[in-house]
């Protein structure tokens, strides 16, 4: 069994994010990147299936700048055998992103796909839905427990109601949860021998995917500041404010 993991490089998740003060987007240079959470829980989740013998192969692939083989780098060290740079500059809205994944995996021909739920920037939770309507696989969203089985997988899933069994059939796509598995960290001899793993480099256009964007961002804005709560100085007082001023009541 061979598994492709999806990997994305944003803004790390300990950094205050500012607005530029143009209002076209965040601020990025001089501003720590890394590995988007939920996809280093789809890595870990990965190497230990091959660990416990079922797959053969672990391929992180990643989409984006020179930089964003940082990723991929890291992907290697915590277990994944190979790796793939796709280079494409600008901003990647989901369905050139699943166009491109599309392309790998036609190429690679693995048997799952996994890569996080949502990237913590833009928070779209697109990706893989629109893969798997691609390259018509099942999916299980949200995966917060994986088992695998001889031909399918057994997937528990985050719901409103609380968490869903369900069965699909290999190949598919999963995209992963925070709560799947605990990610570990890369040790440096690992890290070392992640340098001399071999990693592809292809490019969007080389593909013949158009990464151009379909939706304008007109303008970026932080949220408004909270106000200080304040003290009331009684039951009927504070109706009276929840009624009258909040007007939740």
């Amino acid at each position: 069994m061979k598994i492709l993991v999806a990997v994305k490089r944003v803004i790390d998740y300990n950094v205050q994010v500012r607005v530029k003060e143009d209002g076209t987007g965040v601020v990025t240079d001089n501003v720590k990147m890394s590995t988007n959470p939920p996809d280093d829980n789809a890595v870990e989740e990965a190497v230990k299936i091959k660990e416990s013998g079922k797959a053969t192969e672990v391929i992180a692939v990643t989409i984006g700048e020179e930089k964003a083989q940082e990723t991929v780098r890291k992907a290697l060290a915590v277990g994944a055998d190979r790796g793939i740079h796709v280079k494409a500059d600008g901003i990647l809205e989901p369905l050139a992103v699943s166009k491109i994944l599309q392309k790998v995996v036609e190429k690679e021909k693995p048997d799952l796909v996994f890569m996080g739920k949502q990237a913590i920037d833009d928070d779209c939770n697109q990706t893989g839905q629109m893969l798997a309507a691609l390259l018509n696989w099942p999916q299980a969203t949200f995966a917060s427990k994986i088992e695998v089985k001889d031909k399918s997988l057994d997937v528990t899933r985050e719901v409103d109601e609380g968490l869903e069994t369900i069965s699909v059939n290999v190949p598919a796509i999963v995209t992963c949860d925070l709560r799947l598995n605990e990610p570990r960290y890369a040790s440096l001899p690992n890290i070392m021998k992640a340098k001399k793993k071999p990693l592809e480099q292809l490019s969007a256009t080389d593909l013949g995917i158009d990464t151009k964007p379909r939706i304008e961002q007109i303008k970026v804005e932080e949220p408004p500041k909270r106000k200080a709560g304040i003290k009331v100085g009684s039951v009927a007082e504070l109706v009276q404010k929840l009624k009258n001023e909040a007007k939740v009541i």
